[in-house]
């Protein structure tokens, strides 16, 4: 099986350009490109791997081959959060006779629906200690109170379970718990369809996607976001806000996987179809039992992706042209944050060192736990402070130590 540096040597020596060449081209050390190509590094970044891919004029899949998989982004070992109770609940002992009993205690079914909310805010509001929290005993009883509905009432008692492995979907992708992570989004999939609910399996699409990137699974992210749109697109004039909803957001996760994969062309007309999606739904609210990320579809959604797709081309630049313009409106607080990243990493690919930093410092200050998980900052910070010529200030000596904390 060909490895990512056997693909990288294959396509350079088929250009005709030297290793040299080819690491002035995607600003890397030749250094770099040697080991790889000598298989003496064999897990890349994800975005040292656009940076080369650009440099050849090759989508970054071309690249990862059947080594998908090992360019996955791998974290330190560094797990902040105790997550045991929620291992335990998403993947319960068995033995010959079948299952243990759950080993955590369930909320009563009355409070389940309320508990949900509660996970839902804290996770949106980087509190994963206390999403953590609720987690565990919330799918316990989400769990009972689909074994104690009857007929009538099972299909929403279904929904209820399937939005609570969604939550802990999304938080184990953040975190990098990556299989585990599968096991929650697998788990809500099935529960969706038990539920019999189309849009809510699409809903649940989106975190497969975005599992699939942190994976480096780029194809694989695109092609199940295209065939799930395709399976519910909606007639623009008589689509519910639900269905307008649900659809951009897989095109915007198309979008978000061609652009990884050094497409930009089809990532910019994926999100104009988003746009066109945001564009009919307005304002109109989306159904309020929905989790808050599928009422954060907006048009400045659309937006934020055309600056994260920039980035990804290395178009800074651009990047920050178009984050001109956009304002919050009502996206989820976690694609705001992420959209900052974005801004600072434009900002620090110019060089512009201490606009990077006042950014990434206002995240600092407002989201210190979501922000300490994100390797891409930590990439940001570590830009920043091996590049500039004068002494760390201040602000920026306090992000370093807050993202070696992460690495701690």
């Amino acid at each position: 099986m060909a490895t990512i540096g056997d693909n990288i040597a294959q396509v350079r020596r088929r250009q005709s350009i030297t290793q040299e060449q080819l690491a002035a081209a995607a600003g890397v050390s030749t250094e770099t490109i040697r080991k790889l190509e000598t298989n003496q590094r064999t897990t890349p970044r994800i975005a040292t791997l656009h940076a080369i891919a650009r440099a050849l004029g090759v989508p970054t899949t071309t690249l990862l081959g059947d080594a998908s998989t090992g360019a996955a982004r791998r974290e330190p070992g560094h797990r902040p959060l105790a997550l045991l109770d929620l291992r335990r609940v998403l993947i319960p002992a068995r033995g010959p006779a079948g299952y243990v009993a759950d080993e955590v205690p369930a909320l009563p079914a009355a409070g389940v629906p309320g508990r949900l909310a509660e996970a839902d805010r804290a996770y949106h509001q980087g509190d994963y200690a206390a999403a953590l929290a609720v987690l565990p005993p919330l799918i316990a009883g989400a769990r009972h109170a689909v074994e104690n509905a009857d007929d009538a009432n099972r299909p929403a008692a279904y929904r209820t379970l399937t939005r609570a492995y969604e939550v802990a979907g999304s938080l184990l992708i953040q975190v990098r718990a990556v299989d585990l992570a599968y096991q929650a989004v697998t788990a809500a999939l099935d529960a969706a369809a038990s539920a019999g609910d189309e849009l809510l399996s699409a809903v649940t699409v989106k975190r497969m996607t975005w599992l699939l990137l942190r994976q480096g699974r780029l194809t694989d992210a695109e092609r199940l976001a295209i065939a799930t749109a395709d399976s519910v697109e909606p007639r623009i004039s008589r689509a519910t806000p639900d269905e307008l909803a649900v659809w951009g957001w897989l095109m915007v996760s198309a979008a978000a996987a061609s652009a990884r994969d050094n497409r930009p062309d089809d990532a910019a007309a994926q999100l104009d179809v988003a746009a066109a999606a945001t564009a009919r739904l307005g304002t109109r609210p989306v159904s309020p039992d929905h989790l808050l990320v599928v009422g954060g579809m907006r048009s400045s959604r659309v937006d934020m992706t055309r600056v994260e797709a920039a980035v990804v081309a290395g178009e800074p630049r651009r990047a920050l042209d178009l984050a001109a313009d956009v304002r919050r409106g009502g996206a989820p607080i976690t694609s705001w944050r992420r959209h900052r990243l974005d801004v600072a990493r434009a900002h620090a690919e110019l060089r512009d060192w201490s606009e990077a930093t006042a950014v990434l410092g206002e995240l600092a200050a407002d989201a210190p736990v979501w922000l300490r998980h994100q390797r891409y900052a930590r990439d940001t910070v570590r830009m920043i402070t091996t590049s500039r010529r004068r002494a760390m200030g201040q602000e920026l000596a306090k992000l370093a130590a807050l993202m070696d904390g992460q690495a701690a």
